[in-house]
């Protein structure tokens, strides 16, 4: 059994105020379950736990309860209230058949103030009371910002997938068409393949983001103007169905760019699915080039409502959401890192009137030496 004499907290006070103290302290039992204290109730006394164990809890958010810590014999609570003569913020509860001493505040402050070294030893107390309560709020915090992180995942998963599953159906529909023709049958088919391979890119890149840094990709050469055209009309039937139209201007001539197709397709891919999602109602989004001497500079343009000022700036994080009801913003922070693998740079504006601006630019491929 741990008391006044032999308690941790008291060890530096003299033996008379030790004598002193367990004069005025009160011994108090408690049943199993009982509660020794609530929210709210006076601050009037500290309580050193001689026997039993006790159970020290707030309420964290709204209604919920949360545990903050476990007490065992010679260990002391109720400090708080006492030093700062404030109603108890905690609830303390007995977990077992529970012996206490409980000492006054008159009585504690007293001795606090004639003995320095109780106060010392009473703010170490409570530093590291305060140390513990701040390493299980930051426990509950990390865990709920993790579960949060898997739902707005699960979120912006579920929907990415439902273009492309709508495109599958609408395609499977045509095939399994009595009065289709060969060559309907044949899009349809391949409408179908270009939808699987496109879920399994997002599933691909979402496992790739999520596990951090990835080698160096190898890049070859390609005419950036044909990779472009050819991917947009990929995205075409996908925009149509949300009544968008997609327009690309483009010169005729070819821009040879170092370039890894599957990773830079994702890039347009996510920026024409956020133009389309924000333009709820319908419009227009215009693909440009525009040719500089070492770089060619790409822009999606929309017709929608713009980027909101608050996170136009953060654009690019990973979570910041952008224009639709669901999603996370990963598929913008992927397109920073695709561009930036390709040693290029993105970046996003609001047009003065009406629209968002999304813009990267790429290295144009420089001839070989002797060529």
């Amino acid at each position: 059994m741990v008391g006044i004499e032999n308690s941790r907290l008291f060890a530096a006070l003299p033996a008379e105020e030790r004598r002193r103290l367990r004069q005025d302290s009160q011994e108090r039992h408690y049943a199993s379950g009982q509660v020794i204290f609530r929210e709210g109730d006076p601050g009037d006394g500290l309580y050193l736990l001689k026997t039993g164990a006790v159970e020290i809890s707030g309420l964290l958010s709204g209604a919920r309860r949360q545990i903050l810590s476990r007490l065992g014999p010679g260990e002391v609570f109720g400090e708080m209230a006492v030093i700062e003569d404030a109603p108890r913020s905690a609830t303390a509860l007995a977990l077992e058949p529970s012996v206490v001493d409980f000492i006054p505040r008159p009585a504690l402050l007293g001795a606090v103030e004639r003995s320095p070294a109780l106060a010392l030893s009473l703010l170490r107390e409570i530093s590291a009371r305060l140390r513990d309560f701040d390493r299980q709020y930051l426990r509950e915090v990390l865990q709920a910002e993790r579960l949060a992180i898997v739902g707005r995942f699960a979120r912006s998963i579920i929907h990415d997938l439902k273009n492309p599953l709508a495109i599958i159906g609408l395609a499977a529909e045509m095939v399994n068409l009595p009065n289709a023709s060969v060559e309907a049958r044949q899009r349809a088919v391949g409408n179908i393949r270009a939808q699987i391979e496109r879920i399994s890119d997002m599933i691909g890149e979402i496992i790739e983001f999520t596990q951090g840094a990835q080698p160096a990709l190898v890049l070859a050469a390609t005419d950036y103007v044909q990779f472009a055209r050819e991917v947009l009309e990929e995205l075409r039937p996908d925009a149509e169905l949300k009544r968008v139209s997609l327009q690309f201007d483009a010169t005729p001539a070819a821009v040879p760019v170092r370039l890894h197709p599957k990773r830079l397709r994702r890039v347009f891919h996510n920026l024409v699915h956020n133009a389309t999602d924000a333009m709820q109602g319908g419009g227009v989004i215009r693909v440009r080039l525009q040719l500089k001497p070492t770089e060619v500079v790409t822009e999606v343009e929309d017709t929608g409502p713009g980027i909101p000022p608050e996170i136009l700036g953060q654009l690019f994080e990973p979570f910041v959401t952008h224009g639709k009801a669901e999603g996370t913003g990963l598929g913008l922070s992927i397109c920073r890192r695709v561009i930036e693998e390709h040693g290029g740079w993105i970046a996003a504006r609001n047009l003065p009137d009406r629209g968002a601006v999304f813009s990267f630019g790429l290295p144009r491929s420089q001839p070989e030496a002797g060529r």
